[in-house]
């Protein structure tokens, strides 16, 4: 008998519940495997990138702007939204490298 197989009498008949056992076991992993299974994110289409960066290179620089604005608002001061534009460009030009990065299908 080599060292890696089952130390059982092969003549004799298999266990039920051990077959049983072994069933559930492989159903068990399978749904583990299936439950914790890393979904990667499919490469998109050279549109579907397109579309992304323009949201992105849009609503960055917007967003901070009012985030900006809002501050100015509430502080009583003048200029933080400018300053908030710049860091939402920046961002944005950020965010576009990351997606210029990955290659489209």
């Amino acid at each position: 008998m080599a060292e890696d197989e089952p130390r059982q009498d092969p003549k004799l008949p298999t266990d039920a519940r051990l077959d049983s056992l072994d069933e559930r076991l492989r159903d068990a992993q399978a749904a583990e495997a299936a439950r914790t299974q890393v979904t990667r994110r499919a490469p998109q289409t050279g549109q579907a990138q397109g579309m992304r960066i323009l949201s992105v290179l849009v609503s960055y620089p917007l967003g901070s702007a009012l985030i900006g604005w809002v501050i100015d608002r509430l502080a009583g001061t003048h200029g933080i939204w400018v300053a908030m534009l710049f860091l939402g460009f920046g961002a944005a030009m950020w965010e576009v490298w990351k997606i210029s990065q990955q290659t489209p299908e």
